[in-house]
């Protein structure tokens, strides 16, 4: 068995989840999310709390893909929990000279030393905020309820601008920690 297929999901007051089909829909304050759960993974939902076991009458080729699938289904379903019932939340950090960053709706344009600005439709899933204080940098503050989806969006707005390790200067996590060369030896001889 997988350690973190083991551990039971507790389902917070007003989350209601529905299994058909080995598809699993998760309602919540936040939204709804549906998954498909592999079934050599059963799961029994009894006293507020949720757990999945392996199947043992489904038959799979390699026994280990049953442990992997248990500890998966396991994370994924308490990541849709997690997300309808508190939501995630991540803040991008934009490091650099006339580095700005607005949006209208769920459309962000950023301007980032480029000669063309450039715009990106969100999915309406993603709720978007921008923050441009006076000697500070630019935040985007990206909140969904899919963490999946969250952290893809996240990873297609920093690879326009990746932070490089000389200045520190692109698009960055708040809190990452940038790893810095030293430029030139100066007075090399």
């Amino acid at each position: 068995m997988s350690r973190i297929g083991k551990l039971p999901i507790s389902i917070p007051a007003g989350v209601t989840i529905a299994q058909k089909d080995n598809v699993v829909t998760v309602k919540g304050p936040k939204g709804e999310l549906s998954q498909y759960v592999n079934p050599a993974v059963k799961i029994a939902l009894e006293d507020g709390q949720m757990t999945l076991a392996e199947n043992e009458n489904e038959m799979i080729d390699n026994p280990k893909q049953k442990h992997a699938f248990h500890g998966l289904y396991r994370a994924l379903l308490n990541n849709m929990v997690v997300g309808v019932s508190t939501g995630y939340k991540k803040e991008l950090e934009l490091v650099g000279v006339g580095y700005r960053a607005s949006n209208q709706g769920n459309i962000i344009e950023l301007s980032l030393g480029y000669t063309h600005n450039i715009f990106i439709q969100l999915p309406p899933e993603v709720k978007v905020e921008t923050k441009s204080e006076r000697n500070k940098s630019p935040l985007i503050i990206l909140e969904s309820c899919d963490k999946q989806l969250l952290g893809q969006v996240c990873a297609k707005i920093r690879s326009f601008r990746k932070p490089e390790p000389y200045k520190g200067k692109g698009i960055k996590f708040v809190g990452e920690i940038i790893r810095r060369k030293s430029g030139k030896s100066a007075g090399a001889k």
